[in-house]
């Protein structure tokens, strides 16, 4: 845990930080992603097959690796956010998330009594009991508690969720959003989702919350640091598999 306490610290301090989604539920590929130098990757259980036998192996796959472990838990189910920090995971990325209320019920579920409703039992996380004195001293300082922002709900409570202590990261994320709003999100960019972007990024600044977005280009991803952003994604691994496979195969032979 200690070796990679600096990313929510860094978060905090107004860094900007730069990682890749990765949906394949691939040990390897999440082994070769952690040796690239990103500074985070976020393994997704929300929206792939990956149970938590299969987590435990990708979230070993990282143990020699730089790359902060993040799992994209499903919505609000406190003990799957538990499995995942206990399997050794230095935070969660929630989706739909609604109102401050649940806000605070996820940020608790991170945190051991009398901080929070955490049980304990970190297994690999303290070293199969090895480090239990050290994890318990500092596992609620260290570990990082960021929602995906995609209903109308959540926008239209930004300000009272990201005053919640303990929420670290606002990412956006537009498709869902988009759908929400009632707009089509193959059209992006719109209007109304610049407008909500502007508005979780206003939120994010007022209350010292890191916020995210997806980068596909490194010309994006720099203007998207240009523009305040602190948790950016450089894609997905799928995405970043399918755009070279796709300039091999299109160059000219």
């Amino acid at each position: 845990m200690s070796e990679r306490s600096s990313l929510r610290a860094r978060l905090l301090a107004g860094e900007s930080t730069t990682g890749c989604f990765l949906g394949l539920g691939s040990p390897s590929v999440t082994e070769l992603l952690g040796h690239v130098g990103f500074d985070w990757l976020v393994l997704e259980t929300e929206h792939s097959a990956v149970d938590v036998a299969q987590l435990e192996h990708m979230l070993r796959a990282l143990g020699a690796s730089g790359s902060t472990p993040i799992v994209r838990v499903p919505p609000r189910d406190p003990v799957f956010i538990q499995r995942a920090l206990d399997l050794g995971a230095g935070g969660v990325i929630v989706p739909l998330i609604r109102s401050a209320d649940e806000a605070r019920e996820v940020v608790a579920a991170t945190r051991f009594p009398p901080h929070g409703t955490r049980s304990f039992g970190p297994l690999r996380a303290a070293r199969y009991s090895l480090d239990y004195g050290e994890y318990l001293a500092h596992a609620d300082d260290e570990m990082l508690v960021g929602f995906i922002i995609e209903t109308r709900e959540a926008l239209e409570s930004i300000e009272e969720i990201a005053a919640v202590p303990g929420v670290d990261v606002l990412f956006l994320g537009l498709f869902d959003l988009s759908l929400s709003l009632g707009v089509d999100p193959l059209a992006l960019p719109l209007p109304e989702v610049d407008a909500a972007i502007e508005r979780v990024l206003a939120a994010g600044a007022r209350h010292g919350v890191a916020v995210g977005h997806s980068a596909r280009t490194r010309d994006e991803l720099e203007q998207f640091r240009a523009r305040g952003f602190r948790f950016i994604s450089f894609g997905t691994d799928y995405f970043l598999l399918l755009n070279a496979a796709k300039a091999a195969f299109e160059a000219p032979r």
